[in-house]
């Protein structure tokens, strides 16, 4: 008799979920995929116009580790979208204070990624729309570049349900029983094999025992334009990361058709995922003061949006990609991370799924804890 191919739900399509369910198709398991809007869905944090990605971790050396092997799935991805959504930059970070670079350069040297020092001199020229001033130092690490996020999983989206994946859009999970891989959405249960929550802000709404531990984050982004006279030398800009006293920003040119935007990783740890995205002034102003400090004459740029999102953190900000109950997971990036990893660690929750890979070193691995396999 013909064995049954195993069956999965998967709750969230961000990148995560729709990467999951994408390299799980890619190995013969029947996929269903839930979201209570739109898939994708605009208000996730994944539906962003850019995203970095990059080797250098510094501080996080186990997901410096997993940088390659996470490329190398994005180009395995491109291959099947039939497009690649990626524009190598380089990075420069940019310091304000003293700092030492040698464990981003070892980190850098470990994966033959080239990298430099570059003087404040040399700041103050190829970077003008930066205040000079205070600039003590600069470190510019190649391997790294934008992932244009909405395209990414907009294309992911058409390829699962082009490849019999069974999507359920506007449909808001209501219960999960990861003892016996079901779920009830909409007042119907959907029984699985397995089921795997990836809703990202929400997950906690939906598995209360989380709470406390994957904590929900209410982040502002600003999407700017620059003055005429810097739209030249914004153009070809790397993406930005300027650290300094009371800020540390990163910036994404508007390159490839995207506009400019400058972030904070500054985890604010407040808020829920089904609250809303309308910005209040608490949450733009420590963003617009950061860009103050960063810009030269930034009260000539002209502010586009203030944009809300979402992320679920942890403390160490490592992934957590575990086990719960007898049939199900959950697969969360808690961390700013998630975009540059989500298709690299699905594949490896699929290979688990399907028997490929054990489980009991897997969190581990997902969290940037054990060496790269």
């Amino acid at each position: 008799m013909e064995k049954r191919a195993v069956r999965v739900s998967i709750v969230g399509a961000g990148i995560a979920g729709l990467s999951l369910a994408w390299a799980l198709r890619k190995r013969g398991v029947e996929v269903s995929l839930f979201d209570a809007g739109r898939i994708p869905n605009p208000v996730s944090s994944s539906f962003d116009e850019h995203r970095i990605t990059r080797h250098s971790y510094g501080r996080l050396p186990g997901y410096g580790a997993l940088m390659p092997q996470a490329f190398a799935t994005y180009d395995q991805l491109w291959t099947d979208i039939g497009a690649s959504h990626y524009l190598p930059t380089n990075m420069v970070f940019v310091s304000r204070e003293e700092t030492d670079w040698s464990a981003s350069a070892a980190e850098l040297d470990r994966v033959n990624v080239p990298h430099r020092l570059v003087s404040p001199a040399e700041v103050a020229l190829r970077l003008p729309m930066l205040h000079a001033d205070g600039v003590t130092a600069a470190f510019e690490a190649g391997g790294a570049g934008m992932l244009f996020a909405s395209r990414i999983v907009s294309d992911l989206a058409r390829w699962v349900a082009e490849h019999g994946v069974s999507l359920h859009p506007h449909t808001r999970v209501e219960d999960i029983d990861a003892t016996k891989g079901s779920l009830t959405a909409a007042g119907t249960r959907h029984d699985a094999d397995l089921v795997v929550v990836a809703a990202g802000a929400w997950l906690p709404e939906l598995l209360s025992e989380t709470a406390g531990r994957m904590v929900p984050s209410r982040q502002l982004l600003l999407y700017l334009e620059p003055p005429a006279d810097l739209a030249k030398a914004w153009s070809e800009a790397p993406i930005l990361v300027d650290s300094g006293s009371g800020h540390g920003a990163y910036i994404l040119p508007p390159r490839g058709g995207t506009r400019l935007k400058i972030g904070d990783h500054i985890f604010t740890s407040r808020g829920k995922g089904s609250d809303d995205r309308i910005a209040t002034a608490a949450d733009i102003a420590p963003v617009m003061a950061s860009a103050a400090s960063i810009f030269a004459r930034f009260e000539d740029y002209k502010v586009l949006e203030h944009k809300v999102c979402y992320y679920t953190v942890t403390d160490d900000e490592g992934l957590v990609v575990e086990p719960i109950g007898r049939a199900g997971w959950v697969l969360s990036a808690c961390s700013g991370h998630g975009f540059k990893l989500g298709p690299l660690i699905a594949s490896g929750l699929a290979e688990v799924i399907t028997g490929a890979r054990p489980a009991s070193s897997f969190p581990d691995w997902a969290a940037g804890r054990k060496p790269a396999e």
